[in-house]
């Protein structure tokens, strides 16, 4: 009988360490929600300034700072997200929840890039004490719930 391509992802001796492992599986995601928690800490504190909060602080200082932060996390993020889809790729490609995280996070992406291209090549022109034009701060309030959902969905990978 052929293999679907999900099953012999799921052949894969990484991914069956990733199933047999009493540790292994358990120590990847918490590698990976610590990625998660500070990729989202740093956009979330973007996001916000860009919001309004402290609008003292330069944006673009700000960027400068918390952009080393989420290029590392997703160093931790995609590689421990792929170690952990290997190991129940059928189970996953079957699920809603992770099929939504997939959107969203392709969506968060596309934003960001949105973001840094439009509004925030411009952001000598509103860098401190003004308000983000109206497109920057559409863009911020997208990824903060882009990213609540990206958050939710993996949560409720368990559950659906």
């Amino acid at each position: 009988m052929r293999l679907t391509p999900a099953q012999g992802i799921e052949t894969l001796a990484l991914a069956v360490s990733m199933r047999q492992s009493l540790w292994l599986y358990p120590i990847v995601e918490i590698v990976h929600i610590t990625g998660f928690v500070t990729l989202v800490g740093s956009v979330a504190m973007l996001d916000l300034r860009v919001l309004g909060v402290s609008k003292s602080l330069s944006v673009r200082a700000l960027a400068r700072h918390l952009l080393p932060w989420t290029l590392g996390a997703l160093l931790l993020i995609v590689p421990s997200g792929l170690l952990m889809f290997i190991a129940h790729a059928g189970d996953f490609i079957d699920n809603p929840a992770f099929r939504l995280k997939m959107v969203l996070i392709i969506f968060a992406g596309l934003n960001a890039i949105a973001f840094h291209r439009g509004p925030f090549a411009r952001a000598a022109d509103w860098d401190t004490c003004r308000a983000a034009p109206p497109g920057a701060r559409l863009s911020a309030a997208a990824s903060l719930l882009i990213w609540v959902g990206v958050i939710s969905c993996g949560r409720l990978l368990a559950y659906l």
